[in-house]
């Protein structure tokens, strides 16, 4: 089986190449194609999709992964569902229970940020200079709802790092090796990985 992954940004890319390996099975492989952001990908995603609907094994399949970037949640996932199903294809929120499906949506919430405000023990030892205890305070407790966009949290966290600006690409090649996918506790991060399974024939309960 091979899984097609539809990115927006090389951040992801480079935070995924590490991460994959550690939730899918040896004999899965994998591609990344990388747009120029996110409005690129949502302007290009339909001929994208009809491209590969022409061609593409049974055996395959697609996952489309954006940042939700403080929009209507919903609304973003019934526009890539709406895509992929004006394309021929069948999702994995669209398919039955136990369903075939070639495309699977998932939304980053907010931001890939929140997948390492989700792993605190590995942006610890990927920056060993952050406070041992930023954790407890309030904001932090659920890495998906943190106050200010998480980006920006991130940036002011490793300030002492990167005084000037945060270098996205750098910070998740640092990040991701030490992430452990079973004790992340954000809730887009593990409804990434639920979906995974499942389009590896794991997992198949939906999340959002």
């Amino acid at each position: 089986m091979h899984i097609e992954f539809l990115l927006e940004e090389q951040s992801a890319e480079a935070a995924l190449k590490t991460i994959l390996p550690k939730i899918l099975p040896e004999n899965i492989s994998f591609h990344f194609h990388v747009f120029e952001g996110k409005h690129d990908l949502l302007r290009k995603l339909p001929s994208r999709l009809k491209g590969y609907r022409s061609w593409i094994p049974g055996d395959w399949r697609i996952v489309v992964l954006i940042d939700e970037d403080r929009q209507n949640c919903q609304k973003l996932k019934e526009r890539l569902e709406r895509t992929a199903s004006e394309a021929g294809f069948v999702t994995k929120s669209g398919a039955p229970p136990d369903g075939y499906f070639q495309v699977m949506n998932r939304l980053a919430i907010e931001e890939l940020e929140a997948w390492f405000f989700g792993d605190i023990t590995a942006l610890r030892e990927a920056y060993p200079r952050i406070s041992k205890t930023f954790q407890y305070r309030a904001k932090y407790r659920d890495p998906d709802a943190i106050p200010g966009g998480t980006h920006e949290a991130l940036a002011c966290l490793l300030k002492t790092y990167y005084p000037k600006w945060l270098p996205k690409i750098m910070v998740a090649q640092n990040i991701a090796p030490h992430m452990e996918p079973s004790r992340n506790i954000s809730r887009s991060f593990q409804v990434f990985v639920e979906g995974l399974k499942a389009c590896v024939g794991g997992e198949r309960n939906e999340s959002t």
